[in-house]
């Protein structure tokens, strides 16, 4: 005689209540777990109800309505993001490795007609998760294409070497401001916080041919300074030698004027005595012219005017020659 498998089994029969209550956990477990999310504390959450926006919460255990009426989408607004152009990270650590060259973002033409690899990178902050989500749809490539734009603007507006050396951090400020203004416009709910130029160097093709050119333009610089020099060198003293000269010049000159002056003063004096007793005066002027005469010269001689010949008449030294 066979046995039942299944007599010592005991039947257990479902009942309508047994079935409701069974529903009814399932959708609280349900509920509970579509009403309750968490919002980081580097995060904000933007809910929608139906699809339409409803309101942005802050971090911490949120709720929200069930069975996807409300819809929750964290946004990272704390988190500074950097986008990379003209190069690219491809491994992250202690030593980072890039890809250069990426020339369809890198190359642009400069003012003067030149042609520059910059490569630079922005860094932003969500400011507003609502338009960030909903505004624009391409979010990413809408920063990038903006951002290229107005670099590539900025780099066409000046000369290589101004792009290359004093004018890049006017590049990097006004960057900075046009960028937030053209995003402001598209509602893209994002701030950009830097712009940096990294490196900004001539194309491969044409690397060696600038180099020398930039070698002759430094050989230049280099010989206006030093006849700047030279000429700060010796300008100062020619000009300290010509200043001396016509200092003597104006010593010179202010001495014969006051001996000038003074032997007019010294001849009206004279021609006023004269005129008081004429004759004293002729034989004062005689003496004195006399006294002069002999003077200036040693063994002088008295000769008379009347002779034909040179003949000493009388020495004033005495013995007759």
């Amino acid at each position: 005689m066979e046995e039942n498998p299944n007599s010592g089994r005991r039947k257990v029969k479902l009942t309508p209540f047994m079935l409701m209550t069974a529903i009814v956990v399932v959708v609280v477990l349900a509920a509970g777990a579509t009403s309750f999310f968490v919002v980081d504390a580097t995060e904000q959450a933007v809910i929608t109800r139906f699809g339409k926006y409803s309101k942005t919460v802050g971090p911490g255990l949120q709720f929200k309505l069930p069975f996807g009426i409300d819809r929750n989408y964290n946004v990272p607004v704390k988190v500074v993001q950097t986008e990379q152009f003209g190069f690219q990270t491809i491994k992250s650590g202690s030593v980072n490795q890039y890809k250069n060259g990426i020339t369809k973002e890198s190359t642009m033409l400069t003012g003067d007609l030149n042609i520059v690899d910059v490569e630079w990178i922005i860094q932003y902050r969500i400011v507003d998760p609502a338009a960030w989500l909903f505004n624009v749809k391409e979010r990413n490539q809408t920063i990038r294409d903006i951002s290229q734009s107005v670099v590539n603007m900025l780099v066409g507006d000046r000369a290589i070497l101004d792009v290359m050396g004093s004018e890049r951090s006017a590049i990097e400020s006004q960057a900075l401001e046009l960028m937030n203004e053209n995003f402001k416009q598209f509602g893209l709910g994002i701030n950009v916080l830097t712009v940096r130029l990294q490196n900004i160097v001539p194309p491969a093709g044409v690397q060696d041919a600038f180099e020398d050119v930039n070698k002759a333009i430094q050989d230049m610089n280099r010989f206006i300074n030093e006849g700047k020099e030279a000429y700060n060198s010796e300008i100062p003293k020619a000009k300290g030698e010509a200043d001396r000269q016509v200092q003597v010049a104006q010593g010179y000159a202010a001495e014969r004027v006051n001996r000038a002056k003074g032997d007019v003063a010294r001849f009206n004096s004279v021609y006023d005595e004269y005129r008081k007793a004429p004759a004293i005066t002729r034989e004062r002027l005689y003496i004195e012219t006399m006294e002069e005469v002999f003077k200036a010269k040693e063994n002088a001689s008295l000769i008379d005017g009347q002779l034909d010949n040179v003949l000493p008449v009388k020495t004033l030294t005495g013995g007759a020659q």
